[in-house]
């Protein structure tokens, strides 16, 4: 008998979280030894499901032995002396990732018995295990079930009709090593990121569920019919033949807005086939297709408006010959949108889209694995948002259901991946078995979360290798005619093929990998004219940047305290220590603050000159957070628990990004009071609706605050999805006030609705004649010693090539890492000065790196002043790597014998009339080298002065 089966009904659902018991199997003897068949070998532990083993303390200390998954780039760790400490046995610390106190790389045996109650008599039962890691085979009172291998899906088993009422043991041994090669890196799998961990931290539920159940609902959108079409296929195990009917119903989902619809019905039968005896039943069934109309006043789904409609989908059939009726049912959430492309760009529902968009890596550092509830991922979107951002990629990796949950509510779209990252010594395209998983796991990303609106994007994976362009040709061929709800990409990175619906690649970006002090923004003066049309008409297909940004901070040794759960920054404390050692620990904090302030504009920079170019399709940064892996990434302006570090803020940064932002074409910042500031004003506006009636205003504010020329027009029109030119700035700067910094604010406002960017620029005078003293000015270090031994006061200027030093200095922040890019310059993360240094009495700066200190840093040298006196601080300071927090500095003073010496390794001498800035250092100097505050604190004896320079015979040690 099959009594009637309402899938909903609370009672036919047994949630198995709680109490388990395990048992840890390192050498695989389990299977051999049929642990299935009884209980687990004597005394088995307690586990906590939903969990994983590392939270809860099992697996083996950390050692220089353990299987991490994951490339060690760098391995200095493992040779150099200063890391000696941090070897041994006890005490490991590791400077490159995050670390569980406890590993575990094996499989895991857990086991619990429950309870079938009578009711539940001839329904089919299924078991979830959502989100374990990684493979799960599945034993039932002895009897194996079967095995899965996802590492995005719920892993689903079939237990059949035929389990009676009383109590029975499931068995399900857990494995967590490699299973298929998706790469060591890939973030599905990664001790770089979340970790390696072993568990199920999902749901853990068994259900009682009709006989005839509905398979697969799948919802295409059709924008065009105002429909959904719902295709439907059906399975049963009833062993007889059945007819009935399918029913469709909707409503609408607002916060606004509830409408019901009238449901929608058609016949549905299929012939006997199968039967109900043991587990493995073979079933009958169906298809149907049902088009279910929204009507023309039918709501669209975007990151505006985010309609939803729960469809629900209910099928009854009347079971031949035995008068019995079974029902089942399901409920989605979906949307009316539908992504397509127009010529460079990406569309939505028709409307030119631009992906604002950052990575999420699986950085969980409280759990070491991905939260499963909706509420965490409301949360990170909800940060995201309020940092203007509409996209989110899932770098190598597929969240679970509630990131798609929260998404569809929040209107945020999804890039997800096969959890694949085939670099190595993994590959595609050459017949491995990756090849034929890669298909599978597709179709089960697919058919678990294809419904969802959210889910905008998909691509295999992270930056292929092997035969990647012939294998991914066919791959986005297959996805592209088999379910076109979405659109397709190779592989995030590369390769760049005709078959892709856009184009996910790393050439659009001011910083590329080895690009050192080349890049950009470290061998060109600072502008904001340039962007990426040229690579857009070549590239013939939507272009979203792949991984743009990449700009590091200094670690944020405060956040040492938050890591209270499974990860530990044991690579914080190593920078900690090396930063003491150095003798720079109290500065920790001013690092970070002034590096930050750096990377916010490295960040500015990037993002406007994505949105300057017209037909651009998006960008996709790395990242919004810290990446506390390879190497470890400080790259966020948000610390990896998503919260401010404490130099921008989310409306500072939603400035420059969001779906309307203002922006200025400058063909430089450095200016100076005999010529006129000219800018062409331009607005990204990728709104809901075109602007009407627009106001762009300007005005060139000057550092108190004081309007120095102001300007507005009013702009009939600004069409949606698109930059256009709005006005002009030109105006003379000899009513500016010299040698100080201005903010070029330009806003844009409709309806009371306003939009603010702003830029800074220099204005310096056009002549500047250099104070007449008494210093002793050289390059010549002897002639300099011997003068302030003299009691002279005396400037030496040493020649960049002069300076001995291991740390390359560029203008921008660190690019990743040092580590993980094999020391690519920059060494340094910018500058730290006093503003109130009587040095800078006639010099605009703030305490940290600003564009005017381009054309200052630029072709000079960090000076390493590790055989200095401890006390002694820089007057302009260079923050190093954490990974070395060497003493660094452009300028210094010190005493040396009776006199007073300056030290710079800017240079302040060639080209004045040109180079605006280092001329006005210069004269700003001199003046305070004259002044009776040059009075230096710390003495310094010759020696010293000559370690500076190459030919030094006591140069510092470093170690590479």
């Amino acid at each position: 008998m099959h009594p009637a089966t309402d899938r909903l009904a609370p009672s036919l659902k047994l949630d198995l979280s709680g109490t388990w018991a395990l048992a840890l199997d390192p050498t695989d003897r389990g299977e051999e030894e049929r642990w299935y068949a009884g209980d687990l070998p004597a005394p088995p532990a307690a586990l906590t499901l939903p969990g994983s083993l590392q939270a809860q303390g099992f697996g083996d200390a950390v050692d220089l032995e353990t299987p991490w998954t994951g490339t060690i780039v760098d391995r200095s760790f493992f040779t150099e002396p200063r890391y000696a400490p941090y070897r041994q046995p006890g005490q490991i610390k590791l400077p490159f990732w995050l670390q569980p106190e406890k590993y575990y790389a094996g499989s895991a045996w857990v086991q619990r018995s429950f309870t079938v109650p009578p009711e539940w008599a001839g329904r089919r039962l299924t078991l979830t295990l959502e989100r374990p890691h990684w493979e799960t085979t599945l034993w039932l009172d002895g009897r194996r079930v079967g095995r899965c291998d996802s590492l995005s899906t719920p892993h689903l088993y079939d237990l059949g009709c035929a389990l009676p009422p009383g109590d029975h043991r499931l068995t399900v041994r857990i494995d967590n090593r490699i299973q298929v090669d998706v790469g060591p890196n890939a973030h599905s799998v990664s001790d770089h990121t979340q970790s390696n961990w072993n568990g199920i931290v999902g749901r853990i539920e068994l259900e009682a569920a009709s006989p005839a159940w509905l398979r697969r609902v799948r919802i295409f959108p059709s924008l065009a019919r105002r429909a959904f079409l719902v295709k439907i296929d059906v399975a049963s195990v009833l062993g007889r033949s059945a007819q009935g009917q399918v029913t469709v119903s909707a409503r609408l989902v607002h916060p606004e807005l509830h409408a019901e619809l009238p449901p929608h019905r058609a016949a549905f039968g299929f012939a006997a086939a199968g039967g109900l005896s043991g587990l493995e039943l073979s079933s009958a069934g169906g298809h149907l297709d049902l088009e279910y109309p929204l009507g023309d006043d039918a709501r669209c789904w975007d990151e505006f408006d985010p309609a939803l409609y729960e469809l629900t989908v209910d099928l009854e059939l009347h079971v031949q010959g035995s008068g019995q009726v079974v029902r089942d049912r399901q409920q989605f959430r979906v949307g009316l949108r539908e992504p397509g492309t127009a010529g460079t760009q990406i569309t939505l529902n028709g409307r030119p889209l631009f992906l604002r968009g950052t990575l999420e890596c699986a950085i969980f550092p409280l759990t070491g694995s991905p939260p499963t509830d909706v509420a965490s991922w409301k949360r990170i979107l909800g940060v995201c948002k309020a940092h203007g951002l509409n996209h989110m990629r899932f770098h190598s990796w597929c969240p679970p259901e509630a990131a798609f949950l929260a998404a569809d509510e929040m209107g945020f779209y999804c890039q997800v991946e096969c959890p694949s990252w085939a670099n190595q010594g993994a590959a595609i395209g050459e017949g491995r078995p990756l090849d034929a998983w890669l298909y599978e796991e597709g179709w089960r990303i697919q058919d678990a979360y294809g419904n969802h609106p959210s889910f905008l994007m998909m691509a295999y994976g992270n930056e292929p290798a092997g035969r990647d362009r012939e294998y991914l040709a066919e791959w986005v061929t297959y996805w592209r005619k088999r379910d076109p709800r979405r659109l397709y990409t190779s592989g995030a990175g590369w390769p760049v093929i005709a078959e892709s619906d856009y184009h996910s690649t790393p050439e659009p970006r001011i910083h590329h990998w080895g690009a050192g002090l080349a890049s950009r923004i470290n061998a060109a003066p600072p502008e904001t004219m340039t962007d990426y049309s040229d690579f857009v008409v070549q590239a013939g297909a939507p272009v979203v940047s792949h991984e743009i940004g990449q700009w590091c901070v200094y670690p944020n040794l405060a956040e040492i305290a938050k890591y209270t759960g499974v990860l530990k920054p044991k690579n914080f404390e190593i920078f900690r220590d090396f930063l003491e050692a150095n003798h720079q620990g109290e500065q920790a904090e001013l690092f970070l603050l002034a590096s930050g302030k750096l990377q916010a504009l490295c960040y500015k920079e990037e993002i406007e000159s994505a949105l300057r170019t017209p037909g651009f399709g998006g960008f996709q940064l790395l990242d919004l957070h810290d990446f506390p892996g390879q190497g470890t990434a400080l790259v966020g302006v948000l610390d990896p628990f998503w919260d401010e570090k404490g130099y921008i803020t989310a409306a500072e940064f939603r400035r420059f990004c969001n779906s309307t932002v203002p922006l200025a074409r400058l063909p430089k910042r450095i200016w100076h009071t005999g010529e006129r500031l000219q800018a062409a004003l331009q607005v990204a506006h990728f709104g809901p609706a075109t602007l009407t009636e627009a106001t762009v205003d300007w005005a060139l504010v000057a550092a108190d605050s004081t309007v120095v020329a102001s300007g507005r027009d009013v702009v009939a029109q600004i069409v949606t999805g698109s930059q256009p030119f709005v006005a002009a700035v030109d105006l003379p700067l000899e009513g500016a006030r010299p040698a100080q910094k201005h903010t070029l604010v330009v806003g844009v406002e409709v309806g009371g609705v306003r939009c603010e960017n702003d830029w800074e620029v220099w204005v310096f005078p056009e002549r500047l004649a250099q104070p007449e003293t008494g210093t002793v000015v050289t390059r010549e270090i002897e002639v300099a010693l011997r003068a302030a031994q003299a009691g002279g006061v005396v400037l030496l200027q040493l020649d960049a090539a002069q300076v001995a030093t291991h740390s390359q200095l560029g203008f921008s922040s660190i690019f990743w890492n040092t580590a993980w890019t094999h020391g690519q310059a920059p060494h340094t993360l910018g500058i730290l000065c006093d503003p109130a240094h009587p040095l800078f009495a006639d010099f605009p700066t703030e305490f940290h790196s600003n564009w005017q200190w381009w054309e200052l840093i630029h072709g000079a040298a960090a000076m390493q002043c590790d055989l200095l006196p401890p006390t002694l601080r820089p007057l302009v300071q260079v923050i190093d790597t954490w990974f070395e927090a060497r003493r660094l500095a452009l300028l210094f003073e010190a005493r040396v014998g009776d006199g007073r010496l300056l030290v710079s390794s800017i240079d302040l001498e060639s080209d004045l009339d040109r180079r605006l800035v280092a001329r006005q250092l210069r004269s700003s100097l001199l003046r305070y080298l004259q002044s009776d505050a040059f009075r230096p604190a710390t003495a310094i004896d010759a020696e010293q002065v000559r370690s500076l320079v190459r030919q030094a015979p006591h140069r510092p040690p470093f170690t590479e």
